[in-house]
C-alpha cells in the first residue's frame, strides 16, 4: 500500500474505535471539528487552506495529510498548495522543513490516486 491508502485506512479504523467509545467529550470535539470546516462566512476551500497551513506550522503530519487530501478534493492546484505551504514554512520557521518534505511527498502521491 502507498502513503495515501495507509493513512486513510488507519485513520478510518481508529476513528471508528474512537467513536465507539463512551466519551461524550471526544464525540463533541469530533463534531466541532467537522462543523468548523463547513461552508460559512468563509468557503470550504479557504477553510481547508487555513487548516493545511496551521497544521504545517504546528507540525502535525497527520493533520497535514488530512488537509492535503481535502485540498485535492476541493480542487486546489499544486501551485496553490505549494504557495500556501511556503507561507506556512515562513511563519513556522525552518523547523517546519522536515514536515514540508513529507507534505510534498504526500501531495505528490495524492496526484496519482
Amino acid at each position: 500500500m502507498g502513503l495515501v491508502e495507509d493513512f486513510n485506512g488507519y485513520r478510518s479504523k481508529m476513528n471508528e474505535k474512537i467513536m465507539a467509545s463512551e466519551s461524550l467529550i471526544i464525540k463533541r470535539i469530533f463534531n466541532l471539528d467537522t462543523n468548523a470546516y463547513t461552508e460559512g462566512h468563509l468557503d470550504v476551500k479557504s477553510k481547508e487552506l487555513i487548516g493545511l497551513t496551521c497544521s504545517l506550522v504546528l507540525r502535525c503530519d497527520d493533520c497535514v495529510r488530512y488537509h492535503l487530501g481535502k485540498c485535492k478534493e476541493v480542487g486546489f492546484k499544486t501551485e496553490e498548495v505549494h504557495e500556501a505551504m511556503g507561507v506556512a514554512t515562513l511563519i513556522g520557521g525552518t523547523i517546519v522543513i522536515p514536515h514540508l518534505r513529507r507534505a510534498f511527498e504526500y501531495w505528490e502521491e495524492l496526484q496519482n490516486v
